[in-house]
């Protein structure tokens, strides 16, 4: 791996782009040895990974609430879910980069895959799944006696051209591990869509309830940070 560059974070906390042994790259906000790793959604077409408006956002916000823990966020080298070994690959890639004692997987749409199969890596203590993709088909046994934590907007749903995921289907996904022992919460965020914010010209637009995400976000990690 190589170090890219280093700058100052809207928080005024350090931030860091590292290139990972596979390729993608993470940047980090904060230094802790209590990591927060976020892991983006995707698409069925395989397409060169990019950062990811929504994880952005939330942690502009709520790093400075959360200043026990750091905050890496990951670019795929390829974000589809037709990709998912490759995404799995790069995350736990960024778990070993961040030398953390303590990690918990961050995973958005997509991302919510993604960090369930990288659940089992060293130090990795659960999944805090935003709107996540979690198939029937998906593999749980990983989470036996960790946490999962699942935020879901009432609204969320597939629209032409937009990938989307019912609260329907995460919430399946949260019983069945529930089932092979995993512990944790499932909570609806009323009036909230899949995303959290877009970027714009202009910069980073939050949607609606935006705020709602990112208060009950933060309280779950300072929660799991705490314990």
């Amino acid at each position: 791996m190589s170090h890219r560059s280093t700058s100052s974070s809207p928080t005024d906390r350090p931030v860091g782009l590292v290139v990972l042994e596979t390729g993608a790259e993470m940047r980090t906000t904060g230094r802790s040895t209590t990591s927060v790793v976020c892991v983006n959604g995707g698409q069925a077409g395989p397409v060169p990974g990019t950062w990811s408006a929504s994880l952005e956002w939330l942690v502009r916000t709520i790093a400075p609430l959360c200043p026990t823990v750091s905050f890496s966020e990951v670019r795929y080298r390829v974000k589809s879910w037709r990709a998912l070994d490759l995404c799995e690959e790069d995350t736990r890639a960024a778990v070993a980069e961040t030398r953390a004692e303590r990690t918990l997987l961050l995973g958005f749409s997509m991302g919510g895959a993604v960090a369930v199969r990288t659940v089992d890596a060293p130090g990795v203590e659960g999944v805090l799944g935003l709107a996540p993709w979690l198939p029937d088909q998906l593999e749980l046994d990983a989470l036996r006696g960790k946490r999962l934590d699942v935020l879901h907007g009432s609204l969320d749903r597939p629209l032409p051209g937009i990938p989307g995921v019912s609260p329907s289907s995460s919430r399946r996904g949260f019983e069945r591990a529930r089932r092979v022992g995993a512990h944790g919460s499932y909570r609806l965020i009323p009036g909230a869509f899949h995303g959290i914010a877009l970027r714009a010209r202009t910069g980073l637009v939050p949607l609606p309830r935006a705020r709602s995400w990112a208060a009950l976000v933060a309280a779950t990690i300072g929660e799991w940070a705490a314990a």
